[in-house]
């Protein structure tokens, strides 16, 4: 099972496990940066002034990013952060992390494309809404060789973003795009991708060494400013049946979510799934191992890496994917329970 930084676990071992469980093979930076933090008690002092929730290693290095802070060798940062940490602890405190991945698209096509459509898509979780526009994407799915394996485009024409994913397994790559009909989100800090500060704020949340994903992430910035999704401020539990209820009828309505319930806890967890059970929607989840109430225990065969997310449709897991949307693995069979 993939293991995720233990909230109420102290600020040095909080730091610890993002450097061993998150950071490790994501980013050399803020692997260095986390392990060295769990051993500075100066640094920790001042992570310690803000609330519980907001000591969140990825928060507290995106906000010094977006404060200006370089990326490089430890003891530079360390005291860069001593110098600024007032404009850092102001940003961990009026953001969230809230990475909009577009290249996730990626991942969730294969399932969309086996559903009938035309599609109403609800993404809760939605941060500026980037992942709501799977139709207007390019995708580009190769095997582990590298051999090209499909080819996709919007009906219009080649998009200015192209998602590359390597699928493995018997991935049911779609012919053609799903048609979307529909889209609408739920966040609890809804971002504008309209507004250059919360550009500037999803920039900052893409981890030192992912070139590719800041470049992917301005031109699906572009292509999601030409129509920019209604995107309801509010929690997830609250907000999700009457968003579903205002859905077009004769649309197949899609509720998903990549990333998103680790920052619930059990009860609330549990509390979506059970609400998700009886909605008139299909619930599509790309999640990290264990989180979603009931997959874990579906699976037929182990998850191939320990950050392996499983994506599944309605509860049943469907298959491994990497968590920024680079790999797909499809599962053969899948347990039920």
């Amino acid at each position: 099972m993939r293991r995720s930084t233990d909230p109420k676990a102290s600020t040095s071992e909080r730091y610890r496990q993002f450097a061993e469980v998150e950071a490790t093979g994501m980013s050399a930076c803020y692997e260095a940066w986390a392990r060295a933090v769990a051993q500075d008690p100066a640094v920790i002092a001042l992570i310690d002034r803000l609330p519980a929730p907001k000591r969140q290693p990825n928060l507290v290095f995106s906000a010094a990013r977006y404060c200006g802070a370089e990326v490089g060798e430890y003891r530079p940062f360390a005291e860069w952060l001593h110098e600024n940490w007032s404009r850092v602890d102001t940003v961990c405190r009026s953001h969230a992390t809230q990475t909009n991945e577009a290249g996730r698209c990626a991942v969730l096509l294969p399932a969309l494309g086996t559903l009938t459509g035309p599609i109403a898509l609800i993404e809760v979780g939605a941060s500026a809404g980037l992942c709501l526009h799977p139709d207007r994407y390019s995708y580009r799915y190769v095997d582990p060789a590298g051999g090209v394996r499909r080819m996709l485009h919007p009906a219009t024409g080649p998009s200015p973003v192209v998602l590359d994913c390597v699928a493995s397994g018997t991935v049911p790559l779609p012919d053609d795009l799903p048609e979307v009909v529909w889209r609408a989100g739920i966040d609890l800090n809804p971002l504008d991708v309209t507004r250059q500060d919360d550009v500037d704020w999803l920039t900052a949340l893409i981890w030192p060494e992912h070139a590719d994903r800041r470049e992917r992430l301005l031109a699906a910035v572009a292509v999601a400013r030409q129509e920019p999704v209604r995107i309801v401020r509010g929690d997830l539990n609250e907000q999700v049946t009457a968003l579903v209820a205002q859905a077009p009828a004769g649309s197949t309505v899609v509720v998903f979510h990549t990333a998103v319930l680790l920052y619930l806890d059990e009860d609330e967890r549990a509390r979506f799934a059970d609400t998700m059970a009886s909605l008139p929607a299909r619930w599509l989840s790309n999640e990290g191992q264990g989180l979603v109430p009931g997959v874990l225990e579906r699976l037929a065969e182990p998850p191939r890496s320990s950050s392996d997310f499983v994506l599944a449709l309605d509860g049943v897991p469907v298959a491994f994917t990497q968590p920024h949307g680079r790999s797909i693995h499809w599962l053969t069979t899948s347990a039920e329970s």
